[in-house]
């Protein structure tokens, strides 16, 4: 596989999402088995889950939410369950496709066997991050909490005058949702690319962070446009399934369809996921390079194959971050 960079460097988002559809060729058997093992069911647990809390959700709905502590405990433990099978296919899944597509950049033979086991030395790099996004994200919700509560006290109409909603309200409450929106698309991008440079180079949590924040100086726009594209892309999957598989006959939104209706509209929803799950694991890598390129940091490939080679016990990586930008 041959990512020139100087080609990289200037490709927009589509472009970009085109060079990432074409990696699985160069590894054809271990991208198979890479989406068998990992995409496949980090993409059915996404979309299946609900076909468990959906009844609960709708006979604890029929009792106004009274209905007995069996139906909380079952709906809370399968989404504790669904949350945690959700983080760890989603982490495996990185690691094996950033390994894979950077094997294949340094010319090192790829398979699933090296792929899988590379994970145990990855996968704490890539938790630490995750511990350190986790929170980011926990600091951004509660600021966006707080903020609401704050606009709501201060432009909210008094309901005992029955006065009409100002416009500055609903100005600023457009503002204010579109402007914490773009936050948690941005801080996604940084999420996705400081993934792949906990794979790829020494450094991992928030050192990574702040590379991923460097690496995005320039191409914001990009990877804002990759990051909406793959959500809205997920967004319609799982709306269709919603509405087609979950939801069954006379149930407001239902399509209504067949028990073989919606096993066919079910495998084509799950394949469809897949696909986008898969695409979206390759561009992150991909960006990564092409953020590389823009900013005319040149990695070394024989460092990176050492680099790799580490997470194999076959090499000591000897050349630091530093030294593969300058070589």
């Amino acid at each position: 596989m041959e990512l020139a960079t100087h080609d990289l460097a200037a490709l927009g988002a589509g472009d970009l999402i085109r060079v990432s559809a074409t990696i699985p060729r160069a590894a054809p058997r271990t991208f198979a088995l890479l989406t068998a093992c990992l995409v496949f069911p980090l993409s059915f647990a996404v979309l299946a889950h609900s076909l468990f809390t959906h009844p609960i959700l709708l006979r604890l709905k029929a009792s106004a939410y009274t209905a007995g502590a069996a139906q909380w405990v079952a709906l809370f433990g399968y989404q504790f369950l669904y949350l945690i099978f959700l983080f760890t296919f989603s982490l495996l899944s990185t690691a094996a496709a950033v390994f894979t597509v950077a094997s294949l950049y340094a010319a090192k033979p790829a398979s699933i066997a090296s792929s899988l086991s590379a994970l145990p030395t990855i996968l704490p790099r890539l938790l630490r991050t995750f511990l350190w996004v986790s929170l980011l994200m926990f600091a951004y919700h509660l600021v966006f909490v707080l903020t609401l509560l704050l606009l709501i006290t201060a432009y909210a109409p008094d309901p005992a005058r029955s006065t009409p909603m100002a416009l500055s309200f609903l100005f600023f409450a457009l503002v204010f949702i579109f402007g914490f929106l773009a936050i948690h698309v941005y801080i996604s991008a940084l999420w996705h690319l400081a993934s792949v440079i906990s794979v790829l180079e020494p450094i991992c949590g928030l050192a990574a962070m702040s590379k991923s924040r460097q690496l995005l100086q320039g191409r914001t726009r990009t990877a804002a446009v990759l990051v909406v594209s793959y959500f809205a892309a997920c967004g319609v999957t799982s709306g269709l399934f919603h509405s087609a598989v979950v939801k069954g006959r006379g149930e407001e939104g239902s399509l209504g369809l067949s028990l073989p209706g919606k096993i066919l509209v079910g495998a084509v929803m799950v394949s469809v996921l897949v696909i986008v799950n898969l695409l979206g694991l390759l561009v992150q890598s991909v960006f990564y390079y092409a953020c590389k390129a823009y900013h005319n940091q040149q990695i070394d490939r024989t460092a990176l194959y050492q680099h790799l080679g580490g997470y194999l016990g076959e090499y000591v990586p000897l050349k630091s971050n530093i030294q593969m930008e300058n070589l």
